[in-house]
C-alpha cells in the first residue's frame, strides 16, 4: 500500500484546496453559458445579426436539440427524476451528513445542472409552444442563457464561499 500514500501525497485530493477543482468550475460554466440549447452563443449572435442562411442554421439546430430533449423527456421522465434524486439524496448525505469532502465538491457542481436542465427542459417547451422563430426565439434563448449565467453566478459565489469555509476550518483544525 506504499504507492496509495504516495499518491495521496502528490495529489491533494481536498476538493476545495485544489487547483483543478476550480478549473472544473470554471470550464463548467463557461460552457454551459455558451451552448445555449445545444447551439454555440456566437453562431446565435451572427444569426441575430446577418439573418439569411445563419437564422436557418440556428432554427434548425434549435429544432433539433428542442426535439431531442422533449423526447427524452417524454420517453424517460421518471426513470431521469428518480436516477437523480437517487445521486443528490446520496451525495447530499455524504456531503453534509457525513461531512464528505469530495462529495460536496461534486454536489457544487451537479446540484446546479440539475436546475440548468429544468430551465433547458422549460425553454424547450416553449419553444415548441410557438417561439421557434426570428425575433421569438432569439429572445426565448437569450432569456434563457441569462438564466443560465444567473444560476452560474450564484452557483459559483455559494462554492466559493463554501471552499473558503472548507479552507479556513481545516487549517484552523490542523
Amino acid at each position: 500500500m506504499e504507492w496509495y500514500r504516495i499518491v495521496f501525497e502528490v495529489i491533494d485530493m481536498r476538493s476545495f484546496s485544489n487547483l483543478w477543482y476550480w478549473i472544473a468550475l470554471a470550464v463548467l460554466w463557461s460552457t454551459t453559458s455558451h451552448w445555449v440549447l445545444g447551439v454555440p452563443f456566437d453562431v446565435i449572435q451572427r444569426a441575430r445579426r446577418s439573418g439569411g442562411q445563419a437564422e436557418v442554421d440556428v432554427e434548425h439546430l434549435v429544432s433539433i436539440n428542442t426535439r431531442r430533449i422533449l423526447s427524452i423527456s417524454r420517453a424517460a421522465a421518471a426513470p431521469i427524476f428518480a436516477f437523480t434524486a437517487f445521486i443528490l439524496t446520496t451525495l447530499g448525505i455524504l456531503a453534509f451528513w457525513y461531512w464528505v469532502e469530495f462529495a460536496q465538491a461534486v454536489l457544487f457542481l451537479l446540484g446546479p445542472m440539475v436546475i440548468v436542465g429544468w430551465l433547458s427542459l422549460v425553454t424547450a417547451v416553449k419553444i415548441e409552444a410557438g417561439d421557434n422563430t426570428g425575433p421569438a426565439l432569439y429572445r426565448r434563448l437569450m432569456l434563457h442563457r441569462r438564466l443560465v449565467q444567473v444560476v452560474g453566478m450564484f452557483a459559483i459565489f455559494v462554492t466559493s464561499m463554501f471552499g473558503m469555509y472548507q479552507n479556513l476550518n481545516i487549517s484552523i483544525l490542523n
